[in-house]
This record gives structure tokens, sequence and C-alpha cells, in this order.
């Protein structure tokens, strides 16, 4: 089940490869995301002396949040994949000139799930094309839908 997606890393990417990374999360921010309150938008994934980081994704913390923590919002969490699948990342984004972006937050039997694209850059002239494709789309959508009529 989708918490929430990010809808910009598909316009700006192409993505090649999905990978699903468990969460570091505090006890807070597992609330705040059961009650829909996150933003994955202005987000990004880097990686740093072996691990992977989810930078920027920001949640707000709700108000009868615990008295005695300090939430900090976009505090940078750390995410959990197997060794392997590190390591196979860490070659392509180093080598290759791919780039780690956040695609999907979602519940995996009751627990928190971010799913990471290995994507690349589109060029200006590719999303005017992915644009233009797409309204094709709907087009044929709809004049399907009133020929049924």
């Amino acid at each position: 089940m989708s918490i929430t997606v990010n809808k910009k890393a598909f316009h700006d990417y192409a993505i090649e490869e999905k990978y699903e990374a468990g969460m570091a999360l505090q006890g807070w921010e597992v609330k705040a995301i059961r009650a829909g309150r996150m933003n994955l938008k202005e987000s990004y994934v880097i990686i740093k002396n072996g691990e992977i980081w989810l930078i920027g994704m920001h949640i707000t913390p709700l108000s009868t949040a615990s008295t005695h923590i300090n939430p900090d919002p976009v505090r940078t969490r750390k995410l959990l994949l197997h060794a392997r699948e590190i390591g196979k990342l860490i070659g392509k984004v180093e080598r290759a000139g791919y780039t780690l972006v956040p695609l999907d937050l979602h519940y995996v039997r009751g627990r928190i799930k971010l799913d990471i694209g290995l994507a690349k850059g589109k060029k200006q002239h590719d999303k005017r094309a992915d644009e233009q494709e797409k309204s094709a789309k709907r087009e044929v959508q709809r004049a399907m839908k009133e020929r049924l009529r």
C-alpha cells in the first residue's frame, strides 16, 4: 500500500532499476508517517562510507510527540539494504554516472519501505517527448470512452 509517490522523480529522471530499502526511523517519525505528514519532493539519496542515506525527506512531527525529545523534521535517515545491493549501487553510481532518487514510500507487512531508483537525468527534449506521449494516450482513452457511450 503506497503512502506517497515522488512524481517529480519520474518527470526529471529516466528510472532504470528499482530497489526496495528499509528505513531506520524513530518512533515519532513512524507515527507521523502513518498520519500522512511527510514529503519526498526535495529529498535525494547519497552513498557515504559504504552506506546509503536519505537526505531532505521532511516529516512533520505530530503535536502529541514526546516532550523529552526535540524532533528534527529533515534529519538524515539511513536506508537498509543488503550488502550485495549496496555494492552494486556503489559501482553504478560511481562508474556509470547514475544517480539514486527516492520514488515511493509504502507499507510491506506493516513496515515502512522506500523504493529507490537507479536513474539518469532526462534532457529537456526527452521531457517534452514524454509529455506529448502522455497527452496522446489520454486522447486515445477519451476517444475510446466516447465511442463506448
